[in-house]
C-alpha cells in the first residue's frame, strides 16, 4: 500500500531522532568536563520522558481534533486509533503510525535544546519534572496552533515548514526563562569548552540529522523536499561563511568553533522557510543569520548579562525568529503553490504581519508558561544545585561518574 513516501519518511524519522544524541555531544564539548555527563543526561532522558508522554497524550493534544484551535481532543490519547492506516488530514501516502514517530522526534529535540540555556546549574529530578510539564503544557499546545488541523495559528495563514516557532523559538524563550529564574552561574564568565572537536562532532551529526528535520517535514519526496534539501544546505553554509567573517573582522581570527556554530544558526533561521523559499534567499536568510546570531550570543549577551550557558536564546531564539519573519519577507508561490507570496515577491505585507503575530504569540505564550512552570517545581522541589555541586561538579554529585579517569 505504501512504499516510496514510507520508506523515506522512515528514513527522515531516524534521521530527527539522530539530532538529540547529536546535541548531546554538541552542548557536552561546550561546558566544563566536571559537567559533561549532567548536560548529556538532558539530551537523553528527553528521548525517554518525551517518548513515552508522546504516546500517552502529547500526540493527541498536538495533532488531535481541534479544540477552539488551541489544543487537541483526545481522539488519539494511548495511541487509539493510530495504526498502519493513513490520516488523511496530514499525509495520505504515509501510515498514520509512521507520521506520528516522525513529530515525536520533534517533540524529543525541543526540551533537549532548551536545555541548554540552563545547563551547569540544574538538579537532575526537577529537570525530569519540568520537562514532562513543559512538554505537555507549553509544547503540545504550540504544535496544535501551527500544525494541528484547526489550529490557530495554521488558519490565521502563518507559515511554518518544519519548525521555526514551534521548536527554536518556543525552545530558546523557555530556556531563557528558566536560566533568568535559576540564577547565573558562580563563575559564569570563566566557562570555556572543554572538548571543542566533541563539539564539532556534534555539530557535523547535527547537519546530517536537519535534513531529516526539514526535508521530512514536506513528508513525501516532491519537488518541495527536494527545495528544502537544497535551502537548507546553502543557508547553513552561508551563515558559517558570515560567522566566520563576522569574527574574523572582530577579533582578527576566524574560529573553527564559530564556523560550526555558524552552521548551526543558518540551519535555525532556514527551519520555517526551506519549504517556501528559493535557493537564493536561502543565502541571503544565511548570511543574515550568522551575523545577527553572533551578535546576539557575543555582544548582546555581555551588555545584558543574562547566563544563557550554551547560547540556546542566542542560537535557536534570535534564529528562529529571524526565519520566521525571513519567511513572511522572502516566501514565494513559485517555490510551493501552498504557501504565499512574501513582500518581497509581490505579497504585500500580509503574510509579515501573520508571522509577526506567530512569533509574537509563540514569545508570550511560551515566555509565560514557562515561568509558571518553573516557578511552581521550584516552590515545590528546588531545582538549583547548592554552590558545593556547581564547584565540584554536577557529574560527580548528581550522577556519581566521571567523563574522564
Amino acid at each position: 500500500m505504501f512504499s516510496v513516501d514510507s520508506v523515506f519518511m522512515f528514513f527522515c524519522a531516524l534521521l530527527v531522532l539522530l539530532m538529540t544524541p547529536a546535541l548531546a555531544l554538541f552542548y557536552g564539548g561546550l561546558v566544563r568536563s566536571k559537567n559533561v555527563l549532567s548536560t548529556t543526561m538532558h539530551s537523553y532522558t528527553s528521548i525517554v520522558v518525551v517518548s513515552i508522554q508522546w504516546v500517552l497524550i502529547g500526540y493527541t493534544l498536538a495533532f488531535g481534533s481541534s479544540f477552539h484551535g488551541i489544543f487537541g481532543g483526545l481522539d488519539f490519547l494511548g495511541l487509539h486509533n493510530v495504526g498502519f492506516e493513513s490520516n488523511n488530514n496530514y499525509s495520505s501516502t504515509i501510515p498514520h503510525s509512521l507520521f506520528m514517530m516522525f513529530q515525536m522526534m520533534f517533540a524529543i529535540l525541543t526540551p533537549a535544546v532548551m536545555a541548554g540555556a540552563f545547563a551547569e546549574r540544574m538538579k537532575f529530578g526537577p529537570f525530569l519534572v519540568f520537562i514532562l510539564l513543559w512538554t505537555t503544557v507549553v509544547y503540545d499546545p504550540l504544535a496544535h496552533w501551527v500544525w494541528g488541523v484547526g489550529g490557530w495559528l495554521r488558519e490565521l495563514g502563518a507559515l511554518d515548514f518544519a519548525g521555526g516557532t514551534v521548536v527554536h523559538i518556543a525552545s530558546g524563550v523557555s530556556g531563557l526563562v528558566v536560566s533568568l529564574v535559576l540564577g547565573k552561574r558562580l563563575q559564569s564568565k570563566e566557562n570555556t569548552p572543554h572538548h571543542i572537536p566533541l563539539t564539532i562532532l556534534g555539530a557535523g551529526l547535527l547537519w546530517f540529522g536537519w535534513f531529516g528535520f526539514n526535508v521530512g517535514s514536506a513528508l513525501t519526496l516532491n519537488s518541495i523536499a527536494m527545495n528544502a534539501f537544497v535551502t537548507t544546505m546553502v543557508a547553513a553554509t552561508a551563515s558559517s561563511l558570515s560567522w566566520m567573517l563576522y569574527d574574523w573582522g572582530k577579533n582578527k581570527k576566524p574560529t573553527v568553533l564559530g564556523a560550526a556554530t555558524g552552521i548551526i544558526a543558518g540551519l535555525v533561521a532556514i527551519t520555517p522557510a526551506c519549504g517556501f523559499v528559493s535557493v537564493l534567499s536561502a543565502i541571503v536568510i544565511g548570511l543574515t543569520s550568522g551575523v545577527i546570531c553572533n551578535f546576539s550570543v557575543s555582544k548582546m549577551k555581555e551588555k545584558l548579562k543574562y547566563d544563557d550557558t550554551l547560547d540556546a536564546f542566542g542560537l535557536h531564539g534570535f534564529g528562529g525568529i529571524w526565519g520566521a519573519l525571513a519567511t513572511g519577507l522572502f516566501s514565494s508561490k513559485s517555490v510551493n503553490n501552498e504557501g504565499t507570496n512574501g513582500l518581497f515577491f509581490g505579497g504585500g505585507i500580509d503574510l509579515l504581519i501573520k508571522q509577526l503575530i506567530a512569533v509574537g504569540a509563540t514569545i508570550i505564550f511560551c515566555a509565560l508558561m514557562t515561568f509558571i512552570i518553573t516557578k511552581a517545581v521550584n516552590k515545590i522541589i528546588p531545582m538549583r544545585v547548592c554552590e558545593k555541586t556547581e564547584e565540584v561538579g554536577l557529574d560527580l554529585v548528581l550522577h556519581g561518574e566521571k567523563a574522564y579517569n
